[in-house]
């Protein structure tokens, strides 16, 4: 969240990218930080640890999601 935040104050283009398990804590740190509505898009919990297969399929599953966020419309 904060890496997405701290692009997007940059002006450069951002998502957050988030696991289901950290959703709701996701929302506290964006509004904490004066930035509720930052785009996100939810993965699959957990990711880290379940190999570069996993990993390459969850990358893949997420581009149009990614793409349809940066692109500022509704999904």
């Amino acid at each position: 969240m904060r890496d997405g935040i701290f692009a997007a104050r940059a002006g450069i283009p951002a998502v957050a990218i988030l696991t289901a398990e950290f959703v709701v804590q996701g929302g506290f740190v964006a509004k904490a930080v004066g930035m509720p509505s930052i785009p996100r898009v939810i993965i699959e919990h957990p990711v880290s640890g379940t190999g570069h297969e996993n990993l390459t399929r969850v990358a893949a599953a997420v581009v149009p999601e990614l793409i349809t966020a940066l692109s500022g419309k509704p999904s």
